[in-house]
């Protein structure tokens, strides 16, 4: 599933392990846009906010600094880092290339008990079409885990989740420009070239399906501009802001 926490669920569960608990309520809060781009973290602060010592916070901020979203910057602090584009480029492309791949292995194979899972997984999408973005995205989540899982390749969708923080927060600034009833219309294409056993279709679909992103994520970088770290094509060594 998506990495994320429910905003009723930011709150620690001190019987468990808290340093993963805050990092993935923090990695949570910055990819629902809870925590905007270019906000200051302060560590004591969160640490007195989730009654917890400083080192879980300190610990959270690191491995929130290698997935790149946050910064650690010398004497002034740590700040929420702006969305990289090219991040979100090159993520949709690795998923591209992984998840057609995952949709040809299935339609190749016997995926009857698979198929039944992801009709009714479809038909809980379908009931939130006019609901919670939140909610859809989660059910969006785990219909390509699913996906993965049935073709033997979780560990695929791990990897995909470690990269593609950039490009999750894209999809919850602007909800809006993804019209949910067409993204389960493209769902549901592809259950039906795998249940077909075309490959070709259901490689083509899931490439399709993963390429919505390219339509709207120039307007959005316009809409937000201040969200947003770099230029299509601009590498973060060029940006003189950094």
């Amino acid at each position: 599933m998506l990495d994320l926490v429910d905003v009723e669920g930011w709150v620690l569960d001190h019987r468990k392990a808290v340093s993963p608990q805050l990092r993935a309520i923090l990695r949570s809060r910055i990819i629902r846009n809870d925590l905007r781009p270019m906000s200051r973290l302060s560590e004591p602060e969160l640490a007195k906010e989730y009654g917890v010592s400083r080192q879980p916070v300190r610990e959270a901020f690191i491995t929130l600094m290698n997935e790149g979203l946050v910064e650690v910057r010398p004497q002034r602090g740590t700040y929420v880092c702006k969305i990289d584009y090219d991040a979100v480029l090159n993520a949709r492309f690795v998923r591209e290339a992984v998840e057609s791949d995952i949709v040809a292995k299935l339609a190749s194979e016997d995926s009857g008990d698979l198929i039944k899972e992801l009709r009714a997984q479809l038909s809980l999408q379908k009931k939130v079409v006019k609901g919670s973005p939140e909610k859809f995205m989660e059910l969006d989540e785990r219909f390509h885990m699913t996906l993965a899982q049935g073709a033997g390749l979780a560990k695929s969708w791990r990897f995909l989740e470690g990269i593609k923080s950039q490009m999750d927060r894209v999809r919850f600034i602007t909800f809006e420009e993804f019209h949910i009833s067409k993204l389960i219309g493209q769902h549901e294409q592809i259950v039906d070239f795998i249940e077909q056993k075309t490959v070709s279709g259901a490689e083509d679909a899931m490439r399709a399906h993963l390429r919505e992103i390219l339509n709207s994520l120039p307007r959005v970088r316009a809409l937000y501009p201040d969200h947003f770290e770099n230029s299509p094509g601009e590498s973060r060594e060029e940006n003189p802001k950094l």
